[in-house]
């Protein structure tokens, strides 16, 4: 389990809604009629405990003008909730946009249902009655509830009421309907509806435009009203892609790097589409990566890109793991990654002094005191703009610890840098601004690596070795 917090959204929950009413009062037409709205065209199931009754809603063959509606229809005799929960996998399996279980209290109080398993389990020795009974059934009931609340499309249970009365005295009084169903069940269910004589009363609702509604036979509008609470009308995949699909000017790169946050945590980066601006099939991951590459190479194509404006680039790319994308250079047909372009562009506009200060890193010096032409003298700091920026100084020491380095041992800090600059370092104040753009470069070819410290110990001692065998001077 992850402990952090994703931006709410609506477009993936589905309805739950309950019918309740005394037999006759119109549960099973008011939920095909709410399910035809739902389904938007798609297919319907109806577990049926009623002995068949909801096939009195079926189309007859031939006959259209006596109406009907079109559903898919399971029958169930039994009423163990262990059996809903195949229903369920059934349901998921066949692609079943709306649910309907007519009806839910057969499962509490019908042959088989919760108040059987209780009342056999609680008979068996040593089994306390129904208190021990209800240790057997409370988890069976728990699964059922998981299954049905976690169905990937929407629910619509029915519910059967009793009258419910309080009597004081001689005097009785009905005080309203109660659903046969465990006590606080309809506090599952987003909405739920009383029905009497095929209308119905809005008793519970988590949609404002549905508070206190009381209609004859809801339907398809009423479906269409909790459609747009829910945000079904928005396509998450079309929304990603209208954000990628403006002039590539436009694009910023908090805006692919959002799209592209939102789509791994939709698990739509393998979504298929068709290309915004080519009309070729593709998927959402393969236009997230070039756009995102077309955002970078504007950037890295900006005059006004300097150094420190290159070293960030390739930190974010670092963080949001994108260094690694391909992108042909459009000068030659050469594949280069994104992290290989930045870097490129940043040796083209790190301060020309600077890189005159040292040699190549792959040039080995004749021994361990010599320093690169135009480097401070021993003990020397540069200052202004010669000397390494802060920034740069952070990054230094969070690539070393990475790799493994004590923040306490000092000396070994300042042999690897040496070691990457081919100098002494008595003060990481010593470096200038190129010197340590040069060491971070170094450094970040091994950090995120899986063997990133032991590659790069042993490129330390290798250097080591290499000074140790120069001739001396």
């Amino acid at each position: 389990m992850s402990f952090t917090f994703a931006p709410a959204t609506r477009e993936t929950a589905r309805a739950r809604i309950g019918l309740q009413g005394p037999a006759g009062s119109g549960k099973t037409k008011t939920a095909l009629r709410l399910a035809e709205g739902l389904a938007k065209g798609a297919q319907i199931g109806v577990v049926d405990t009623e002995r068949g009754s909801a096939l009195k809603y079926a189309p007859v063959p031939g006959r259209p003008d006596l109406g009907g509606h079109e559903f898919g229809h399971m029958p169930m005799d039994t009423h163990d909730p262990r059996h809903l929960l195949k229903a369920v996998e059934a349901a998921e399996a066949a692609s079943i946009a709306v649910l309907i279980i007519d009806s839910w209290s057969h499962f509490w109080n019908g042959r088989g249902g919760l108040l059987e398993i209780v009342e056999e389990a609680g008979r068996k020795p040593g089994a306390g009655g129904s208190f021990g009974g209800w240790r057997t059934a409370n988890p069976i009931e728990q699964d059922m509830l998981d299954a049905l609340l976690n169905f990937n499309g929407h629910l619509i249970v029915t519910m059967r009421t009793k009258g419910d009365y309080v009597i004081d005295g001689k005097k009785v009084t009905k005080v309203g309907v109660k659903a046969v169903q465990r006590e606080g069940a309809e506090y599952e269910l987003d909405v739920v509806m009383d029905m009497v004589e095929g209308t119905a009363t809005v008793t519970k609702t988590r949609y404002e435009p549905l508070e206190n509604l009381v209609i004859h036979h809801p339907g398809p509008d009423v479906a269409e009203t909790i459609l747009e609470q829910l945000g079904q009308g928005v396509d998450p995949l079309a929304a990603l892609v209208d954000a990628l699909a403006g002039p590539v000017e436009t694009l910023t790169l908090d805006t692919v790097s959002k799209v592209r946050s939102d789509a791994a945590r939709r698990r739509l980066l393998e979504a298929e589409l068709m290309h915004p601006d080519t009309g070729a099939p593709t998927t959402l991951g393969t236009l997230l990566h070039q756009r995102l590459g077309n955002v970078v190479v504007r950037l890295l194509a900006d005059d006004s890109l300097t150094y420190q404006g290159a070293l960030d680039l390739h930190a974010r790319g670092k963080a949001e793991q994108w260094l690694d994308i391909q992108r042909a250079v459009e000068e030659t047909g050469e594949v280069k990654t994104l992290g290989e372009l930045i870097a490129a562009r940043g040796r083209e506009v790190k301060p020309t002094p600077a890189r005159e200060q040292q040699p190549s890193a792959t040039e080995a010096p004749k021994n361990a005191q010599e320093r690169p032409r135009n480097a401070p003298p021993s003990g020397a700091q540069p200052t202004g703009a010669n000397a390494a920026s802060a920034p740069q100084m952070r990054k230094i020491f969070a690539c070393l610890r990475e790799l493994e380095f004590p923040e306490k041992d000092r000396a070994a800090r300042l042999r690897a840098v040496g070691l990457i600059l081919r100098r002494e370092i008595e003060s990481m104040n010593a470096l200038t601004f190129g010197e340590a753009g040069d060491v971070i470069e170094h450094l970040e070819s091994y950090t995120g690596r899986e063997n990133g410290p032991d590659a790069f110990r042993a490129w330390l001692d290798a250097e080591q070795q290499k000074l140790a065998q120069a001739p001396a001077a």
